[in-house]
């Protein structure tokens, strides 16, 4: 079988920097090895820059690709809700090649495997061509207790719909956010057959915690805005974190997507649970949304399991994972580049628990190859 063998300036092999070291790749992109360059042969092909595996997007709403260039930037979370909510309405058509143009871009930076919120069915199509592996976090919400079941049955029917095309272990039905779920919503949602791995957007803004703790601020005007009866919610006097996550069973493994706002307090209660957790940092569309960033020095400090996501298009400029370590590497110069590519690679694989193929350089391993260089990420195979 004919190998071939890749030498960069840098090789990253999902946990460390390795200097001068060749990959070697079976004809199918397959790892045979890892070896030095006088065991290579004469046939190596010299890479610039540095090779990593393929990048891991551990948090999309592809479905809303249609919006890139239709929300405004920086007016604060529950106006960008509002706005979401009100400009969704593009023609099926126009939807569908947004979703197409969106992987694509997906695709040519790097990214082969994506945790994506699916609140339709928009993307199966598109995902059933099997470019990029998903793990489908089918997102429900419903703030009313007295619609829960009617709110449930609905998210069901799409989750089915993805389960039988790409099987249960590639589809959750997940709480969108800790403001958006009522509590009978949430113990169906919990309760779900293989509902192992879980996600949900948490502390992206200040207005939650306002909300958890006071029962005001932004969520209280939203939704006052939107008609919403909130006489079953009681403020907690917690953080939303705090007064949230123990709906959760310990064995469910949790994607914390966003954590602006989350503090070492928070952080030193995650690790009180028992629950294996990754915290999805999507540092472009907080910026893009409300101009700020999580606290990332913090979660480097308390050794926190950090992963990456790129958020939708409705948030971003692009879906690239390498564009979101280039934005925390201007905040944060001092973390090192080899350990944000851990996040955006090996972490990114365990979060959506497919480490058995992506995320690093192992023999036995298809995790794809992209080339660094010149600060651009490519696919190279």
């Amino acid at each position: 079988m004919p190998f071939k063998k890749l030498q960069a300036d840098l090789l990253f092999d999902g946990y460390r920097f390795r200097e001068r070291q060749v990959l070697v790749l079976s004809e199918d992109g397959k790892v045979e090895n890892i070896i030095e360059p006088d065991a290579a042969g004469g046939d190596t092909e010299a890479i610039a820059g540095i090779l990593t595996p393929g990048f891991i997007n551990c948090h999309c709403h592809l479905e809303l690709s249609h919006l890139k260039g239709h929300i405004e930037e920086h007016t604060g979370l529950p106006a960008f809700v509002r706005q979401v909510v009100q400009k969704r309405n593009f023609s099926e058509a126009n939807i569908l090649a947004a979703i197409e143009t969106g992987e694509a871009n997906m695709l040519q930076n790097g990214i082969v495997a994506v945790g994506d919120i699916s609140n339709t069915l928009h993307t199966l199509a598109q995902k059933q061509k099997k470019t990029i592996y998903y793990h489908n976090f089918i997102e429900a919400m419903g703030f009313n207790p007295q619609v829960a079941e009617s709110n449930f049955n609905a998210y069901q029917q799409v989750y089915h719909q993805f389960a039988a095309q790409f099987g249960p272990q590639q589809v959750s039905i997940t709480p969108h956010a800790p403001y958006s779920v009522s509590e009978p919503l949430w113990q169906k949602l919990i309760a779900h057959d293989n509902n192992g791995l879980l996600s949900i957007h948490n502390q992206e803004t200040e207005e939650e915690t306002l909300w958890f703790q006071q029962k005001t601020g932004g969520f209280a005007d939203m939704f006052r805005a939107m008609g919403f009866n909130t006489d079953s919610f009681t403020a907690s006097g917690k953080t939303s974190l705090q007064t949230y996550f123990h709906q959760f069973r310990s064995q469910q493994q949790v994607l914390l997507v966003h954590n602006v706002y989350t503090t070492e307090a928070d952080l030193a209660f995650i690790r009180q649970t028992g629950n294996e957790v990754f915290w999805c940092l999507c540092p472009n569309a907080n910026q893009y949304i409300s101009s700020t960033l999580p606290d990332v020095a913090m979660f480097v400090k308390n050794k926190a399991t950090v992963v990456l996501g790129t958020d939708s298009l409705a948030s971003n400029y692009q879906l690239s994972i390498w564009e979101e370590i280039q934005t925390l590497r201007k905040a944060h110069s001092d973390i090192p580049l080899e350990l944000m590519l851990q996040w955006a690679t090996s972490n990114g694989a365990k979060a959506l628990k497919i480490e058995d193929q992506y995320g690093s350089f192992e023999k036995g391993k298809r995790p794809g190859v992209v080339q660094i260089t010149n600060n651009e990420a490519r696919r190279l195979c």
